[in-house]
């Protein structure tokens, strides 16, 4: 940690000629299990990473946001006053983003300078996005000398996903960036927005990140895609049962059974998939509560197949990836993780195998694909937090 609090004051005085007056940190996050149940108000279960976003900021006596992201080179300044999207550096939109929600909610903001950098592989589901959010969120709250309630944060993140950027997405990773505890994973119960530390107590066993290394085609209009499908799901319960649920969540997978032959065959798999991992999740929980690793596998097999077939959301390097994990020594279950179409897998293999099953897994995809894989090992960390402050 020294090391990037030395290297983030260096670049930032190279830049501004100053020294910053905090440096915060945001995680990324990966989800164990619990995939496309979020904006279906249901359960997820993630672990923040070690991985995140860092950001080194001052204060400014005007309302410009002077940033520079070290990950590409690129300065980009806005004005607080003055909210709108930027196509030239789209990352300029999280900023402007979080500081449009802020002051609507009544907050007196000021402009600043600042540098970032992350070590979040970016676009491959692992919440790169949530993470610059919530640091950025978190810069404000020590420059502007106040402090929002952690629920209310990952709201005010969601907001900014849902309104200004206009993806509609559910409040998951804003809220284990926020929230995530060392050694733990997170379960959210995105409905109530009640939680429960789940502790990882698994020695023995390792969380690999495999990355395809393939950019996710998920755009905002697939993602948007699969809301209108469960949409379509959900007012077709609604109309045999007469009831009015605002969401997939009101209904139980018997009464999704019951009126199969009643609904759009497309509509029916994508809600199939949302109620039955919401299944998996709970079980998954009593599963790693209880230390029966081989059901934790199996439930990551199922989720993954579930993800495949019925919420189609997987590709080709997605596939050919848990497919070679599965059959490799040591490991236990392997799944796609974040919006899909590309980007990550989390595989649950034994501590001893590490080394050989990336050695294995990469190698084999490598050939496979042509593209190049990689992994990352990361242990459930903290949330979002100040790193330093500058006196």
């Amino acid at each position: 940690m020294g090391e990037i609090l030395k290297y983030l004051e260096q670049q930032f005085y190279h830049i501004f000629n100053t020294t910053p007056d905090v440096i915060v940190k945001a995680p990324g996050r990966v989800n164990i299990i619990g995939e496309h149940t979020d904006y279906n108000h249901g359960y997820v279960l993630p672990m923040a990473l070690e991985q995140g976003t860092y950001i080194a900021g001052k204060k400014r006596d005007d309302s410009h946001l002077n940033f520079y992201a070290l990950n590409t080179n690129r300065q980009s300044i806005a004005d607080l006053n003055y909210p709108s999207r930027n196509p030239i550096d789209p990352w300029m939109d999280y900023i402007m983003g979080v500081s449009y929600e802020l002051r609507k909610s009544g907050y007196k903001l000021s402009g600043m300078d600042g540098i970032i950098v992350g070590d979040v592989p970016m676009a491959c589901g692992l919440s790169s996005s949530a993470s610059l959010e919530m640091a950025v969120l978190k810069l404000f709250e020590a420059l502007g000398n106040f402090i929002i309630d952690d629920v209310e944060s990952a709201k005010l993140g969601q907001r900014v996903e849902n309104e200004f950027l206009g993806l509609k997405s559910g409040i998951m990773d804003q809220f284990i960036s926020r929230c995530g505890k060392e050694g733990h994973a997170l379960f959210l119960d995105c409905r109530s927005l009640e939680y429960e530390l789940i502790p990882i107590d698994i020695p023995e066993h390792t969380f690999v990140i495999a990355n395809t290394n393939c950019p996710r085609g998920l755009t905002g209009s697939k993602y948007n895609e699969r809301v209108l499908e469960c949409n379509d799901a959900l007012n077709t319960l609604n109309f045999v049962f007469k009831k009015s649920g605002t969401h997939l969540r009101d209904f139980t997978l018997q009464e999704l059974i019951e009126i199969k032959d009643k609904m759009n065959p497309i509509s029916f798999k994508r809600a199939y998939h949302v109620l039955t991992e919401n299944n998996r999740v709970l079980s998954c929980i009593e599963a790693l509560k209880q230390g029966n690793i081989k059901k934790v596998g199996d439930l990551l097999n199922e989720s993954d197949y579930s993800l495949q077939k019925d919420y189609e959301v997987t590709n080709r390097e997605l596939e050919v990836m848990t497919d070679i994990a599965r059959n490799i020594e040591g490991c236990k279950g392997s799944r796609m993780t974040g919006a899909g179409f590309g980007g990550c897998t989390i595989n649950l293999v034994e501590t001893k195998y590490v080394e050989s099953f990336i050695h294995k897994l990469i190698d084999k995809y490598n050939n496979i694909t042509g593209r190049n894989g990689s992994c990352i090992i990361s242990y459930p960390s903290e949330g979002a937090k100040i790193l330093k402050i500058f006196s």
